[in-house]
């Protein structure tokens, strides 16, 4: 099986200098209107370069850090370069509540995480955005606050595997789970409207719940 490679960070991991970023990194965040929304971008980034690193058995203080770039794709995903050269690992990342994960595969691979906050879901939101099939295992779920949250960090991983994001109607990709180890890595399938199958492996992390899709 080909290895896959991750790492989180919260707010209080970002080096306080900047050396770790390069021109074109700054000037991003620099164009960005709103402190919350550079800090944000800032922590996805540091993480991902890190995971980056530590795949590749290279430094990650701050000097090094900056030889590894994130650039994004036309249609959005992530992309990494080390040393200025397109690198030979596919990346995703995601970041929700000040927390940050980025995972790593060795291309041609494909890989796609998602990190949710495990909070209520309305029934609006299982309704819409969820399959039959869903819907009803988050009616008989005993945690379905989990349970929804888990379908839909399971879903949004799926879609960055398919390079979609949520352009893509969410029901048109199912997530069929499979069992619930607490604080160990369990599996889930997804399966496509043109039939494709993606497997995943989700866990709970502190207050979040993570999947992963390769």
């Amino acid at each position: 099986m080909t290895p896959v490679h991750w790492w989180s960070a919260g707010l209080a991991h970002i080096p306080q200098v900047d050396h770790w970023i390069d021109e074109v990194e700054a000037a991003r965040f620099a164009s960005m209107r709103f402190t919350k929304r550079q800090t944000e971008a800032a922590l996805s980034r540091f993480c991902a370069k890190s995971t980056v690193a530590m795949a590749l058995g290279r430094a990650t203080d701050p000097a090094s850090l900056r030889s590894i770039q994130i650039r994004n794709a036309r249609d959005g995903a992530p992309e990494t370069r080390v040393d200025g050269h397109h690198g030979d690992l596919v990346i995703a990342m995601t970041d929700r509540a000040d927390w940050a994960v980025a995972a790593v595969i060795a291309g041609p691979h494909r890989i796609g995480c998602d990190l949710e906050l495990v909070e209520p879901r309305s029934q609006a939101f299982v309704e819409d955005y969820f399959t039959p099939a869903e819907r009803s295992h988050v009616a008989r779920s005993a945690e379905p606050a989990l349970t929804s949250n888990l379908i839909w960090s399971a879903k949004e991983s799926a879609l960055k595997v398919l390079r979609t994001g949520l352009r893509r109607d969410t029901r048109t990709v199912e997530v069929t789970l499979g069992g619930d180890r607490p604080e160990a890595w369990n599996s889930f399938l997804v399966d496509s409207s043109e039939g494709r199958q993606m497997w995943g492996w989700w866990r709970r992390y502190n207050s979040f719940v993570l999947t992963v899709v390769a």
